[in-house]
């Protein structure tokens, strides 16, 4: 039988341009986890996205999901940056020892915003940066060279430093409706089929697909 999709588990999709890489194969820190066909569009070694993943010390996760789409130069700033806010000084002396680690303590309850949390079809521009337990929704569009530093809604576009809303991309009702059928869930074949409904702005004519 003919596949009539390409294939999830190729590293490069496009073999005329190498730029464009499925994350789900080469990412390896189990506490980043990406859903199929989200890719990272990179010309300077896209199979290294992890270095754009900056101070992931501890257990929190990154979580992407389903047909993403994310630009070159895209950055998640994780938990580990965070420095305490506690005290006069948020420079942490301990670290550097040599005298200064009998304060180590102070550096032990640092802020933890939990696990940063990317939902499907969400296209993240060009040198956006995410920072530290954000989620952003389901078809979900973040500008060019934006600071996404709270939640997202599913199906809003956000841009600027810090990002800010700048339009719903459905109605209330359409985007509830999108939610509740998840068509990044349909089997390969049904999705394949329906196309043109997914790549169309007839919402209502995409929840009637078979």
């Amino acid at each position: 039988m003919t596949q009539n999709y390409p294939d999830s588990t190729q590293i490069h999709p496009i073999p005329a341009h190498p730029r464009v890489c499925f994350l789900k194969n080469v990412v390896k820190s189990p506490n980043i986890i990406v859903g199929d066909y989200t890719y990272y569009d990179d010309p300077m070694e896209p199979e290294n996205f992890e270095r754009n993943v900056l101070y992931h010390f501890g257990t929190d996760r990154l979580i992407i999901g389903k047909f993403c789409a994310i630009a070159t130069g895209v950055k998640f700033i994780m938990n580990g940056a965070n420095h305490s806010l506690e005290g006069i000084s948020t420079y942490p002396f301990p670290i550097f020892g040599a005298g200064w680690e009998g304060e180590m303590d102070k550096l032990m309850n640092l802020p933890d915003r939990g696990d940063t949390v990317v939902g499907h079809d969400v296209w993240l521009g060009y040198e956006s940066i995410v920072m530290p337990g954000v989620k952003i929704g389901n078809g979900a569009i973040v500008a060019a060279k934006s600071v996404v530093v709270k939640d997202v809604p599913a199906y809003t576009i956000v841009g600027g430093n810090p990002a800010q809303l700048i339009k719903q991309r459905f109605g209330d009702e359409e985007i509830a409706l999108l939610e509740q059928i998840a068509w990044w869930d349909w089997d390969l074949d049904k999705m394949t089929r329906n196309l043109p409904y997914i790549m169309g702005n007839d919402v209502r004519a995409l929840c009637q697909a078979k």
